[in-house]
């Protein structure tokens, strides 16, 4: 019977191999997308746009980058980064964020 490839996450966030199972980093888990429609930001209840290269949700209107961790959004205003100048005025010249 073939293994398969079990998600779980390092300590360093890097791909590890033990018991010939591959394991994967918590940045490869996706986000429901059901959980995605539902989620808005905690500090303005406005929309939030998925990431998937930063593996974060956008907060256009807080200017708040919301982390996801485990394929769980951390919806906590204090765990949220501000969004920087170029990050900001790169959302605001894409109309589909």
């Amino acid at each position: 019977m073939a293994e398969d490839n079990l998600s779980d996450t390092s300590p360093g966030g890097d791909e590890a191999v033990s018991d010939g199972v591959q394991k994967t980093t918590s940045a490869q888990k996706d986000v429901d997308p059901l959980l995605l429609e539902m989620l808005v930001c905690p500090s303005t209840k406005k929309a939030l746009f998925y990431d998937r290269e930063g593996n974060e949700l956008i907060s256009k209107a807080a200017g708040l980058a919301y982390p996801i961790r485990d394929g769980v959004p951390i919806m906590l205003i204090d765990e949220a980064r501000p969004l920087r100048e170029d990050e900001i005025a790169k959302l605001k010249s894409n109309p589909n964020s």
